[in-house]
């Protein structure tokens, strides 16, 4: 007797490498699916002006960063004796605005350059509610007063009209669209629903007419597939981390070759180690552990010399050891 309707996901012909760099968006949950990327040896930017919720605002940072259009201080606001951007993460805040502007068009230029770097673009949208003041949706309310902003929900044609002009833009990317499973119920369940049910279907109406477009079902894997409140955090908004490595485990069935799967093993062990805290730290076996691990990294950046992660991995373990003989 089955009590679960599993979820067939067909593999994507086009797969993912350790070979490849990958420049991810969206929700929150963008960033877990980019962690573990990261964790496997996949070099992976995420989020780098923050956190964005709504398809408009995801689209209008691609823009931004494609173009390197830099922040102006003309564009900041103030709230108290803080600078903010409305299209930016409060981590960005400050109440230096020079500071502010030159925090922001730093990762605006890393942006930039792991945009153009990379092979693939993962876009995970989080809801279709959006806010916007004097007729510009903004990205972050940054708690400012509610009566500023006026809330209305995007149409499919809008959302779908704005991720087919990323598709064309970036044509010479794989580009896989997701919607994220995580609850807004702040909107309400009835809004939550008509939400994710507008990103879905704009989001299958653009895999269906752009050839460097998949849908990878995330929110139907949480929904659907498992299915259950004990998959959710005690916010009942986001998914427990048994859900997400649940999620994380299709989308490397679907879209990672077994080479790489075996080549991720390789580069999450040695990871691992690094966040290890020996019991006695002078003892020789912890000495020996180090050695394999520093030499481990050493092999894995040399079989793959462009790899920021194996190259980052090899520098952590070599100061490591280094501070550790001192």
């Amino acid at each position: 007797m089955k009590f679960r309707t599993e979820i067939a996901i067909s593999p994507s012909a086009n797969k993912i490498d350790q070979h490849q760099k990958i420049f991810s968006i969206g929700s929150c949950f963008a960033t877990e699916m980019a962690h573990r990327l990261d964790r496997i040896g996949v070099a992976t930017l995420s989020n780098p002006l923050g956190v964005v919720y709504n398809p408009l605002s995801v689209c209008s940072v691609l823009e931004r960063v494609a173009e390197l259009r830099e922040v102006r201080a003309e564009e900041l606001h103030r709230r108290n004796d803080v600078w903010f951007s409305y299209h930016t993460h409060g981590d960005f805040d400050g109440t230096d605005s020079a500071e502010v502007v030159g925090r922001i068009n730093s990762a605006i230029s890393k942006a930039h350059t792991a945009l153009v770097e990379a092979d693939w673009l993962v876009v995970t949208l989080g809801t279709a509610w959006v806010y916007e003041r004097e007729g510009k949706v903004v990205a972050n309310c940054h708690k400012m007063p509610a009566g500023e902003f006026v809330r209305r929900r995007l149409s499919v044609e809008e959302v779908a009209g704005a991720l087919s002009k990323v598709a064309d833009r970036f044509a010479d990317k794989h580009i896989i669209l997701t919607v994220s499973p995580i609850r807004h119920l702040s909107d309400g369940l009835a809004d939550n629903s008509l939400s994710k049910a507008v990103l879905r279907v704009a989001a299958d109406a653009v895999a269906s007419l752009k050839a460097n477009v998949s849908y990878f079902p995330a929110y139907e894997i949480l929904l659907d597939d498992l299915r259950d409140y004990r998959f959710y955090a005690a916010d009942m908004i986001h998914p427990t981390d048994v859900a997400v490595e649940y999620v994380w485990e299709r989308f490397v069935e679907c879209y990672l070759s077994d080479e790489a799967c075996a080549l991720g093993e390789k580069f999450a062990s040695v990871s691992a180690g690094l966040m290890h805290r020996p019991l006695h730290p002078e003892s020789a076996e912890w000495s020996k552990f180090k050695s394999r691990m520093l030499g481990r990294a050493k092999e894995l950046a040399t079989a793959l010399p462009h790899n920021e992660v194996a190259a980052d991995l090899a520098k952590k373990w070599a100061e490591k050891c280094a501070e550790d003989a001192k």
